[in-house]
């Protein structure tokens, strides 16, 4: 599997969440890496998944990954 890098430019840290835009709705949904790239997404590293700012009225949805029940 590639190494996948943040999208901001200069940073070359590796990709750990995917945002995408929802202009309709006004709304930016940042969740787990996706499993391949996405043409409408954005891979982020941690730092600026975590730091992400978006304009005014807008939502900020985080998806956290779903985990594995214990068998």
């Amino acid at each position: 599997m590639d190494v996948r890098i943040c999208s901001k430019v200069a940073c070359g840290a590796s990709a750990a969440a995917t945002l995408t835009y929802d202009y309709g709705d006004s709304m930016v949904v940042v969740g787990p890496l996706s499993s391949r790239v996405e043409p409408h997404g954005y891979d982020l590293c941690q730092r600026h998944a975590a730091s992400l700012r978006v304009p005014r009225g807008w939502q900020v949805v985080r998806r956290e990954p779903l985990r594995r029940e214990a068998d």
